[in-house]
């Protein structure tokens, strides 16, 4: 695999940009023919930064002249996850840092079962009240997103009804990429957007009361 044709466009775990892949080093094809492996790795080289990263793709067949992989590859370095963690409670915090973790490293069922200790946590520190605003922020996650209930049925029971030793669903990559994005929007509703709300109207408030003291004061 080399050339133009064979660049790969994803997000780089290094760098973060999302860039073209080069081919930097592919495996010896006689090898493989003689080793008939499952998978093989291949490393590239981000465009952006510079820097290796390392795929691995199924052999779709191999013949006596002849490798072909599968264009499905597994990003066996994914960037690190980034969220607002500064405005979560601690605790909601310190599961939630664990959860994206899990989830960076592949790990989706754990990544699902860190969602929903960090999502028990968030709703403890909503107080009373605080679930049910949360269910109704993922609803319009959903609605907003135009997902089925059959494709979100799963997120459903891991955030609001399976108890801790209750058994999860499990989840494959479309289904994590998912949970994901609804935890991430679940959260800045219910806590960063609240946060950056009333920062902001601090800082305002702050500044009209210096600037009427200075009025007072020249007065």
């Amino acid at each position: 695999m080399s050339g133009e044709d064979d660049r790969i466009g994803l997000d780089c775990p290094y760098c973060g940009v999302h860039a073209n892949m080069t081919p930097q080093s592919v495996p010896n094809a006689a090898r493989l023919i003689e080793t008939k492996p499952k998978h093989v790795g291949l490393v590239y080289q981000c465009d952006a930064c510079r820097a290796p990263v390392f795929l691995r793709f199924a052999v779709k067949a191999i013949t006596s002249d002849h490798v072909e992989l599968y264009r499905n590859f597994v990003e066996l370095e994914r960037p690190k996850e980034r969220f607002p963690y500064s405005y979560l409670p601690k605790h909601t915090e310190m599961l939630f840092r664990e959860a994206l973790s899990c989830y960076s490293s592949n790990n989706f069922n754990a990544f699902a079962s860190m969602c929903r200790r960090s999502a028990a946590s968030a709703f403890v520190a909503l107080g009373e009240g605080g679930k049910l605003r949360a269910f109704e922020e993922v609803l319009v996650a959903q609605d907003i997103a135009g997902i089925d209930d059959d494709s979100f049925a799963p997120i459903k029971i891991i955030l609001f009804e399976a108890g801790e030793e209750e058994y999860l669903p499990l989840l494959n990559r479309v289904q994590a990429g998912i949970l994901l994005e609804v935890m991430k929007d679940m959260f800045y509703q219910c806590f960063v957007r609240r946060g950056k709300l009333s920062r902001a109207l601090k800082v305002r408030r702050f500044f009209v009361e210096e600037s009427n003291g200075n009025l007072a004061s020249s007065a």
